[in-house]
């Protein structure tokens, strides 16, 4: 099983880097001075102390806090990992799947930098929200709506991808 995160989980890094998750609420358990002290921003929203996506101590590729992060991020395990885990789908085929995921992840952010939204630190439905929010100007470039409706494909793609595959 261990096996399955160490070679999943560094090509992955979707439940981390903003597009899985909004925030992650931490859990009764949690020691919320270690893990601020260990460089995960927390905010106290209504309810529980939560954290946003993606995450500050998330390289890219491993979570630099691995071995102290949060109860839920020990909890989680996408349905990806799950399948793999229980025999239902071979490693290669799993990580084919992360790496289509990750291609249309990189589609989105490239179309909204393409539309003029640069903001790496929000969420990646945050991003899509916000350049959705502006109004469409009729008399602009026709490049301008392309793109956007390039991007409202692509992000039916992708949230229809990680429903399917990462989600369930």
């Amino acid at each position: 099983m261990k096996n399955c995160v160490d070679q999943l989980c560094p090509k992955c890094g979707l439940c981390c880097n903003g597009v899985l998750f909004g925030d992650v609420k931490l859990q009764k358990g949690d020691d919320t001075r270690h893990l601020a002290g260990l460089g995960l921003p927390l905010k106290k929203p209504a309810g529980r102390p939560a954290f946003q996506q993606p995450c500050a101590c998330f390289d890219g590729r491993l979570c630099r806090i691995y071995a102290d992060r949060p109860i839920q991020c020990r909890a989680f395990e996408c349905g990806v990992l799950k399948r793999v885990q229980a025999g239902e789908l071979d490693a290669e085929a799993a990580l084919r799947k992360i790496d289509e995921a990750r291609k249309l992840a990189d589609k989105v952010r490239e179309l909204l930098c393409r539309l003029g939204d640069r903001s790496e630190t929000l969420v990646l439905t945050q991003r899509y929200a916000v350049v959705m929010r502006q109004p469409i100007d009729l008399s602009g470039p026709e490049e301008a709506a392309e793109n956007r409706g390039a991007l409202m494909l692509a992000v039916n793609d992708l949230m229809h991808r990680l429903q399917r595959d990462f989600l369930k």
